[in-house]
């Protein structure tokens, strides 16, 4: 794996990737971002070496350079899930490239169901902890000690001065964010009544299909994270109804200019 990062790296360069400063995940829905960029480079992952290929068809498939608040990003335009037929690896080998380019802050972004029924769709949520229920590990692999320390420490995956600039973004801003545990599942599937009921009690307050991966190699990397949730389903299991994806994806939409005001004053005070 070594080998292929410093490949893909090397191609990225001459590409005029130069030096990004802060990488950035778009989960589901939410590609607005993007048109408050100044871009300056960008590559369909299909033509990057080694990198996976978005499969989910409202995923865009590119890897965006460019500035930001004045900063220099780095941006994936859709990400990579394991119910795609990925492995772990696979999923956050782009996490380990940007570390490589240069970034040292990873900001994350996903659309999560709302566990918490005190939190609506629409509502966005701060992840401050998570629960990894994908089956496996990023670092559970032959080698992985190479690349950074094997047993990393998970007590606090989540920059705290970070987030207390988000809430402070928020108030400050007349956002409504939420703070709650992300629980990552595999997919693709929607949730069962009795495993919804299982994810409160396990203290879950969202629950999506993603951003876990990408924190644990995050940290394995030593980068700052944070990562917020666009809430785009309310999930009760004593009123479930069959869930939209369509709807899903418009209540992302609506919702996202809010998550852009706070990445974007977030950065400017980087």
């Amino acid at each position: 794996m070594i080998k292929q990062i410093e490949k893909t790296t090397e191609y990225l360069i001459k590409k005029g990737f130069d030096t990004p400063e802060i990488g950035i995940i778009l989960g589901t829905g939410l590609g607005q971002l993007i048109n408050e960029i100044e871009v300056i480079k960008e590559v369909s992952y299909n033509q990057i070496p080694y990198f996976p290929t978005a499969t989910v068809e409202f995923h865009k498939g590119k890897l965006i350079f460019g500035k930001l608040e004045g900063k220099k990003v780095i941006v994936m335009e859709g990400r990579f899930h394991l119910y795609e037929g990925y492995t772990l690896q696979d999923a956050t080998y782009p996490v380990r490239v940007m570390e490589k380019l240069g970034i040292h802050t990873l900001l994350v972004s996903n659309a999560s169901g709302a566990i918490n029924l005190n939190f609506k769709k629409g509502e966005l949520m701060l992840i401050y902890d998570h629960i990894n229920l994908q089956g496996s590990s990023p670092l559970a692999f032959k080698g992985v000690s190479q690349l950074g320390e094997r047993f990393v420490d998970m007590s606090a995956p989540y920059n705290e001065e970070i987030n207390s600039k988000f809430l402070a973004i928020a108030k400050n801003n007349n956002i409504k964010l939420h703070v709650g545990v992300y629980a990552s599942v595999l997919g693709p599937q929607l949730e069962t009544r009795a495993e919804y009921r299982m994810l409160k009690i396990l203290g879950a307050d969202a629950v999506g299909m993603s951003t876990v991966p990408e924190v644990i190699v995050a940290n394995h990397l030593k980068l700052k994270v944070a990562a917020v949730s666009v809430l785009t389903d309310e999930c009760d299991p004593d009123n479930l109804k069959p869930v939209n994806i369509d709807e899903i994806i418009a209540i992302a939409y609506n919702a996202e200019p809010e998550m852009i005001t706070l990445f974007k004053e977030l950065i400017k005070k980087m």
